[in-house]
């Protein structure tokens, strides 16, 4: 174990540690690593190699390319050769002058593994953060170039007391990770489109229900014919009102359910539950009309969102019992039907029954449920 100086900190119910890494440690424990993008696979690094006559690069960049990994579960987009060598001449420039720290801001890494803190006196905040003495255990989340320049000019750090403000968490999920990605680097670095879609897309999520969940989630957005074209503000950027994040967890505890698109359907769902969502959408914004093309309702909110999707197992139970075809258009509107006459329009009217009533996920999802079990209004 490596033991570090840290705060430990608490947002939220979220637990991560400010923490003082050497430069020896920052060399041994991060592993770095790039998005490889598949059958158009691309070198780790971006940038040529300075030309003759130019001025020789004070990187190795032969060594330094072998340390960079590259793989579909990355999320860093390529290394800037430039960048790099810049950030080298300036660590030098602070070395030499001695007049100004060269990493004064904290990296943000996470840990693959469970870290152990040991408060020390009588501030329980303040102690030691115990880190596995592993290669590779952590991984930047912003700051890979600065580490990187770091790595690359460690030789001339010898004998020197060099610290690094680190930001520290550890075993953050994987599309959490990634999210936070995004939200730091989106708008300042401007990452690229085809990045943007690469770390939304199916690669980075080990867990299938959530995979599939980002999938329905781009098809509701992404198709023109869909309702909420371009309406649901993906990995936090984007000009769409709702957010991804509730969605994408609404479905995912669908499809991690062993019911309905569970059982026989696992493995093979993903198209059919792309389709369906799409076609059900549509069905709700016809049913619905003035609600969904109305400005003074809440039907598009992302509480309205979930609830139609909480009760979707209802409709596609519907949809077996009538041996229908699960996306077949028509058929889920006639599923559906109950709803236009038993709740209607006026249910979504924001300054009237929706906030009269309080509205939540769980009441507008057992409203939907009772109007599909009792679609003539029979007394319950």
């Amino acid at each position: 174990m490596i033991n570090v100086a840290a705060i430990r900190m608490q947002q939220f119910g979220v637990q991560f540690y400010q923490a003082s890494l050497t430069a020896s440690d920052i060399d041994k424990l991060v592993r770095f690593e790039v998005l490889n993008y598949g059958d158009n696979a691309q070198p780790p690094v971006r940038g040529s190699k300075p030309r003759e006559g130019a001025a020789p690069s004070k990187v190795n960049w032969d060594l330094l390319e072998r340390r960079i990994a590259s793989s579909e579960k990355a999320y860093q987009r390529q290394i800037i050769r430039r960048k790099i060598d810049e950030l080298v001449q300036y660590y030098e420039q602070c070395r030499q002058a001695r007049d100004l720290p060269s990493i004064p801001g904290a990296v943000i890494i996470s840990c693959d593994e469970k870290l152990s803190f040991q408060a020390y006196g009588d501030d329980e905040r303040v102690g030691i953060l115990k880190v596995p003495e592993r290669e590779g255990i952590l991984r930047a989340i912003d700051g890979q170039h600065r580490l990187l320049a770091l790595h690359a000019d460690i030789d001339r750090f010898q004998g020197e007391d060099f610290s690094v403000p680190a930001i520290i968490f550890d075993r953050l999920p994987e599309d959490h990770v990634v999210q936070m990605f995004v939200t730091i680097n989106a708008k300042h670095t401007r990452l690229n489109a085809s990045h943007l879609v690469s770390l939304s897309g199916r690669q980075l999520y080990r867990d299938e229900a959530l995979a599939t969940s980002h999938d329905v989630v781009r098809a509701l957005n992404d198709r023109e014919d869909s309702p909420l074209y371009d309406e649901i503000k993906l990995l936090g950027v984007g000009r769409g009102r709702v957010a991804q994040a509730p969605l994408a967890q609404e479905l995912k505890k669908l499809f991690a359910g062993v019911d309905v698109f569970g059982g026989p359907h696992r493995g093979d769902y993903r198209e059919e539950a792309r389709k369906f969502f799409v076609n059900y959408f549509k069905q709700i914004a016809l049913v619905f009309n003035a609600a969904w093309n109305g400005r003074k309702y809440s039907i598009r909110s992302a509480s309205a969102l979930r609830a139609f999707i909480r009760v979707a197992p209802d409709v596609l139970r519907r949809l077996d019992q009538e041996h229908a075809d699960r996306a077949d258009f028509r058929a889920i509107g006639r599923v559906i039907a109950p709803w236009g006459r038993r709740i209607g329009d006026l249910r979504f009217e924001t300054e009237g029954a929706w906030k009269r009533g309080g509205t939540t996920v769980e009441s507008l999802t057992k409203e939907l449920r009772l109007a599909l079990q009792y679609p003539e209004g029979a007394a319950v």
